[in-house]
């Protein structure tokens, strides 16, 4: 798999050329590969072939040039040729929730599987690395079946991606899922990652159904430990206990462990939101009540009216012609998503009640906020906090953790509402800094 051994061919289908196909097809590239990109968007596709990355993830741009010109890595919407040149396929689609249902929409999916089977003249392994419903891959068989008699191999290996953090986990994941009902699939995959394995990611073998679950359950479960360390941040601040001496006493527990364990706002993302609601409606087509999770969707759903409710605290309920600034606005930092931020309710919100909003975020203006009256993207981050009544730090951009809020706002009478607890309470008591967090006491 290293540019001296031999290549093993591949093909990433992904509609939009999206976040884990592109990552995943780079990253396979840069282990010796040769990959195909498949998008049917020719405009995406040029402009990757010019060196233009559509999305914002640390590291990922540099590799695409690599791999490129070591010719490793082709984008294409030739289909027909790269899954002719291919022995794997992977299919990275989208998969969202249906608005009424919140069921999985598979219509990417078994679109691109009909694509696949109407250009394949040979034995091929398909894997899925979108996040599918279990039974995903038993569907994908029968449309198969139904259209060619050529033999397929049907495979879930899910991808566990953290954006911001994508290269780095797919070369140092903690484990490779891959499910499979046939037990030679396995020596297929094991040999793909083989270097990754080399390195120390535990290879995890299991069902197909086994697999397609793994996904959504690891998803939930990080999603609920947010959601209940969130919960106790509302008790703390009523109680006036500091929640970061919660999480760091729960986290020294070997059992729990500390990460996700921090407070601050509702998540969001590609993957928590759909996820949750996805394990849901496939516990309902199993007759299963997933009460659990149910709970931490609805949890998650009123934390951001808890977050509006504080701001009309701390302003008094006096938002007319008040000078707002956002201090990052995308739902985490290292990604340009803005995908269930918080920051698309509060902004909103806020502006219907009369606030001046300015935000500024590091990956630029956001077109979801075009259209809100009285909301304006500024480049700088200086000029943007200067006349501020009150700065939402919303996301931890490293570079909003070290800020001298006394020489940055003119007003002497700026507050500071921090979602992520990026100060320490005691230094903004010695510079007399009107300042609100969350689950910690107040500095007023």
């Amino acid at each position: 798999h290293y540019p001296l051994r031999r290549q093993r061919q591949m093909c990433i289908r992904d509609r939009g050329t999206g976040y884990v196909g592109l990552v995943s097809g780079t990253c396979f590239a840069d282990l010796g590969n040769k990959v195909y990109c498949v998008d049917k968007n020719i405009d995406k596709i040029n402009k990757l072939n010019s060196g233009v990355c559509p999305i914002y993830e640390p590291g990922l741009e540099e590799l695409i040039h690599k791999n490129r010109k070591a010719g490793r890595l082709i984008f294409t919407n030739n289909l027909s040729l790269a899954i002719k040149n291919s022995s794997i396929i992977f299919i990275c689609v989208g998969t969202p929730n249906n608005k009424k249902t919140n069921s999985v929409n598979l219509n990417y999916v078994f679109s691109a599987v009909k694509d696949i089977a109407k250009k394949s003249n040979s034995r091929k392994t398909i894997v899925t690395k979108s996040t599918v419903p279990v039974g995903t891959g038993d569907e994908i068989e029968k449309i198969i079946k139904k259209m060619k008699k050529v033999k397929f191999d049907i495979v879930s290996n899910p991808e566990f991606l953290r954006e911001g953090e994508a290269i780095r986990d797919f070369r140092y994941p903690d484990r490779i899922v891959v499910g499979s009902n046939n037990q030679k699939v396995f020596k297929t995959l094991k040999t793909l990652y083989q270097p990754l394995i080399n390195k120390g990611a535990k290879f995890f073998k299991s069902s197909r159904r086994g697999a397609e679950l793994i996904k959504y359950a690891s998803n939930a479960f990080l999603a609920t430990k947010i959601t209940f360390i969130n919960e106790l941040a509302n008790l703390c601040e009523k109680a006036n206990i500091d929640v970061e001496d919660i999480s760091l006493g729960m986290g020294s527990d070997v059992r729990i462990g500390s990460r996700f364990l921090r407070a601050g706002p509702a998540y969001g993302g590609s993957c928590f939101p759909k996820d949750t609601k996805g394990l849901v409606s496939t516990g309902k087509k199993f007759n299963v009540d997933l009460s659990v999770v149910k709970s931490v969707i609805k949890s998650n759903q009123n934390r951001v009216k808890l977050h509006t409710k504080r701001i009309s605290s701390i302003l008094t309920n006096k938002f007319k012609n008040k000078k707002i600034v956002f201090l990052g606005v995308t739902f985490k930092p290292n990604t340009d998503d803005m995908r269930d931020s918080t920051s698309l309710s509060m902004i909103p919100f806020l502006s219907k009640k009369g606030a001046k909003i300015t935000y500024y975020d590091p990956t630029g203006k956001k077109e979801e906020f075009n259209k809100i009256k009285n909301c304006f993207f500024n480049s700088n981050l200086n000029t943007a906090c200067k006349n501020a009544d009150l700065i939402i730090l919303h996301t931890e951009w490293d570079e909003f953790k070290t800020l001298n809020f006394n020489n940055l706002v003119k007003s002497k009478k700026f507050k500071i509402y921090d979602l992520r607890n990026l100060y320490n309470l005691n230094d903004m008591l010695s510079k007399k800094i009107s300042y609100y967090s969350v689950g910690r006491p107040s500095i007023k």
